[in-house]
């Protein structure tokens, strides 16, 4: 069947070739944004701004359209509201998308529909991101509401979807189009395979255009008479006048592919992909978290094996739950022919889904799994890298994550996540490797609220941790030379060889529900590795450990890892020297009992240093931590720190005043963790003394290179700050004391990573950064679910300890002496929730229906 094919000819010298002059009037979008633009994305937002808003982007899929849609936008932004039509499982990517480069919209600018009734903010909000699949005939309140707002600028996302003209969607969609003063529709795949699935979008563009569908049809789609049976029909799957249609396309579509921009194009593009689950999928995983989060509270410490088995359990449940969504994905993808890509996943009922989307849509595929004999594998990958039919590869992360070849595929979608980036990596190199002629776009599949939200998190943070453990040696993903803004992959990839004591470390792997890295059995630090030398220690009458003359052998791989410092050492340059990882060596003998007190044993076992090759206790929860690890694994304290109480009465009783206790010197910023420790019980219940305590601290303690910063750069200091949690996405906004809004936003996460692009160059000031660091401190020691509750207060705070304890009081029960609660009860209520969130009230009445009243 004929296809809309590209015509160069559409990016003439007027419209393409721009000059720099051209891009002058680019000048209205944030910096931030305007950077980040490639040459021929200015192209595009160029196109569309003499077309005044109305045109059709229709670059290949991992150009990125998003950004330039966003762009144009911007420019008409005097004429929002902005309703942004996409794929349901795109509404969150794009709200991160407007926040990440609008940050002026502030958390509460991007409102996202969440169901049919979810109408209360649409008038209010700046910009509104809307599902496809709410857009039903049943959804009456939602379109009403859609219509009554009259958004003025419109993003279709995914525009092919209102290829049918019989559809609800393209019915629902083509007046709300039509009438908006801009439109940008957005597509990968303008037309799947025959012209009249363009019509729809040309409609909503510029009606008439192309003439009524019946002259488009017969002057297009080589319409003509076809009898089924005795009945006539008109048969409109034809093609006909193509180079006309192509030249008409030219003055309302831009497109370019892959080989005409690969020059501009960075080598690996990830995407991380979150959607929610349907609540009745869901219900048994949550369930599992339930179940999950009492047993990790519980005191007892010797449930191992059964928050093992419960791990295991609930990363089966999550990938039957996505399963669906996963299969969704997968038809989409499939829907541009010419697409070839890679599908991982893991368990086996995942990979059956998958293997079933395929077979839905009677597509040519191979499958790899453990089933597979070695033998046979080698066929089966040059299937798919020489037929141009197979289009897609399903295969485990496991039995084909490594040693094949895949660089015919341009696409890797992860179904499922998996516990450690080595294999991830791997399994990403598969296409991205030499051989390779286009970029190879990675798509994560992220299902919110189950196990991958925690296992996302978990992965990002150990791309981070250096390459020792897995090859001995220091290693950093990030790019050595040019944009440190994005890590390179393929480097380390290319670096990598399997560890022997990986195999060993991987048995052990303990994934805690408060997002920890990995994890050892508990049961280690009971029993003694077997040909593991253990160094003997003994202590004096002080009760401190002293040093034995014990020669350890020297392992370069291991040497490297000893200088790995915190994140905090940005902000104390003096504690750099304290958080540094030694090469003495301490243990207390285990036929030894100790006499001294329990306080002072964990003060010694604090202030022992890493075992080299084994690991290093740490002195709060006494958990044992790999040696290449800079911090507690547990509860993310540094090695060397102990109690500031416990510290202090040992110094004051039994310390030598001829020894050196510099090791045991604490700063502000130490108490502050030990404060705010994800391991205190209740961190509630001391905050405010806590946090005083620190700001006075703060104050007192000089901070070395912050007077030359501010006379050099005149950048302001900031003595308090306020955040702001988004409500549909991870990123905090801040504030200043006041409340007014700085424009700025970042994740916690990157700020962990020491990723601080997002932030202006004001938080290069040690003063400034320290605020930060101190919020992610405090956010990073709460729960998913108490994040989740301040996210939801809107509420601008200081520091989310406080911010949650005032929530907390908010919600406590006011006492009351009635026993239930009446109808006028719930009516004065619902008037309230509605007045507060700028809705509207229908009166219903069996005598005359349903009436919509005012709220004042």
């Amino acid at each position: 069947m004929p296809k809309v094919h590209v015509i160069k000819k559409s990016l003439t010298p007027q419209m393409s070739c721009l000059t720099n002059e051209s891009y002058k009037h680019l000048d209205f979008l944030p910096e931030k944004l305007r950077a980040k633009l490639l040459p021929f994305q200015k192209d595009g937002i160029a196109f569309a701004l003499r077309r005044d808003g109305r045109c059709m982007v229709a670059d290949e899929m991992g150009l990125g359209k998003t950004i330039q849609a966003i762009a144009i936008a911007y420019f008409y932004k005097e004429e929002w509201p902005l309703l942004i039509v996409v794929p349901s499982s795109l509404r969150y990517p794009w709200a991160e998308e407007i926040e990440k480069w609008i940050p002026e919209l502030g958390p509460e600018g991007v409102n996202v529909i969440q169901n049919k009734t979810d109408v209360g903010r649409i008038s209010t909000g700046k910009v509104t991101v809307l599902g496809y699949g709410l857009l039903t005939t049943d959804a009456e309140t939602l379109i009403d509401a859609l219509n009554t707002q009259k958004f003025e600028v419109v993003i279709v996302d995914e525009s092919h979807y209102m290829k049918s003209r019989n559809a609800a969607r393209s019915k629902i969609l083509l007046p709300i189009i039509q009438k908006a003063k801009r439109a940008i529709l957005l597509t990968g795949t303008p037309a799947l395979g025959r012209p009249e699935e363009l019509f729809m979008q040309i409609e909503a563009l510029f009606p008439q255009k192309f003439g009524t569908w019946t002259e488009y049809a017969k002057r297009y789609c080589n319409a003509h008479i076809r009898f089924f049976g005795r009945r006539p029909q008109w048969d409109c799957r034809g093609a006909s006048n193509l180079n006309e249609l192509h030249q008409l396309l030219s003055d309302i579509m831009i497109r370019r592919l892959k080989t005409d921009v690969l020059t501009q194009l960075p080598p690996k593009v990830r995407q991380h992909i979150p959607f929610d689950l349907p609540s009745a999928a869901a219900k048994e995983l949550n369930a599992s978290f339930e179940e999950w989060e009492k047993l990790m509270r519980a005191p007892n410490s010797g449930a191992t094996e059964t928050v093992m088995g419960l791990i295991t359990r609930m990363f089966k449940q999550t990938a039957i739950a996505k399963a669906g969504a996963v299969k969704d994905y997968i038809k989409m993808m499939l829907q541009n022919d010419s697409l070839k890509f890679l599908v991982f996943a893991h368990h086996l009922s995942m990979l059956q889904a998958c293997t079933e989307a395929v077979i839905e849509n009677k597509a040519r595929y191979i499958r790899i799994d453990g089933s597979v004999p070695s033998s046979e594998r080698i066929h089966l990958v040059n299937q798919f890298q020489k037929d141009p039919d197979t289009r897609v590869a399903i295969l485990s992360i496991q039995a084909a994550g490594q040693g094949l070849t895949f660089t015919a595929a341009t696409h890797v979608v992860f179904a499922e996540l998996y516990w450690d980036p080595g294999h991830i990596k791997q399994a990403e190199d598969r296409a991205h490797r030499i051989g390779q002629c286009s970029s190879v776009n990675i798509h994560y599949l992220v299902a919110n609220g189950t196990l991958d939200t925690l296992m996302w998190g978990m992965l990002n943070r150990k791309t981070q941790v250096t390459g020792s453990t897995l090859n001995g040696r220091k290693e950093k993903l990030q790019v050595e030379e040019g944009d440190k803004e994005k890590w390179d992959f393929l480097q380390f990839a290319e670096a990598w060889t399997p560890n022997e004591s990986f195999e060993e470390l991987k048995n052990e792997v303990l994934f805690t529900h408060f997002e920890k890295e990995k994890q050892h059995d508990i049961r280690s630090f009971f029993l003694l590795k077997p040909k593991k030398r253990q160094l003997v220690t003994s202590c004096d009458e002080s009760g401190i450990f002293q040093e034995k003359n014990t020669v350890v052998p020297a392992d370069p791989g291991e040497r490297a890892t000893r200088h790995i410092i915190d994140y905090e050492s940005n902000v104390e340059p003096e504690a750099k020297r304290l958080k540094s990882v030694t090469t003495s060596n301490h243990c207390s003998a285990p036929e030894e009992k100790p006499s001294w007190p329990r306080q002072t044993t964990a003060l010694a076992q604090a202030a022992s240093p890493p075992f080299p090759g084994k690991g290093w206790q740490c002195g709060f929860c006494t958990y044992i931590n790999n040696s290449v690890l800079p911090y507690c694994e547990m509860c993310e304290n540094p090695p060397g720190r102990a109690d500031s109480s416990t510290q202090d009465k040992n110094e004051n009783k039994k310390g030598d005043p001829g020894k050196d206790t510099s090791k045991n010197v604490w700063t502000s910023s130490d108490r502050e963790k030990q404060v705010l420790a994800p391991s205190d019980p209740n961190p509630l219940a001391e905050s405010k003394e806590a946090i005083s305590e620190i700001k006075r601290e703060d104050a007192l303690t000089p901070q070395p290179g912050n007077e030359q910063l501010k006379s050099s750069d005149n950048l302001p200091v900031y003595e308090t700050l306020m955040f702001c949690a988004s409500r549909n996405t991870d990123r905090i906004h801040l504030y200043t004391k006041d409340g007014n809004q700085m424009n700025c936003n970042f994740i916690p996460l990157d700020i962990k990573l020491d990723l601080w692009e997002d932030l202006p160059a004001t938080f290069q000031l040690k003063q400034n950064r320290s605020l930060i660091l101190r919020f992610v401190r405090e956010w990073s020691s709460l729960t998913a679910m108490k994040q989740k509750m301040i996210r939801k207060s809107r509420q601008l705070f200081c520091s989310p300890l406080l911010a949650l304890e005032e929530i907390i009081k908010q919600q406590t029960k006011q006492n009351s002496t009635k026993r239930y609660i009446t109808k006028e009860d719930v009516a004065v209520a619902s008037l309230d929730k509605v007045k507060k969130d700028g809705g509207h009230v229908r009166l219903i009445t069996k005598e005359s229906g349903p009436q919509e009243l005012p709220t004042q």
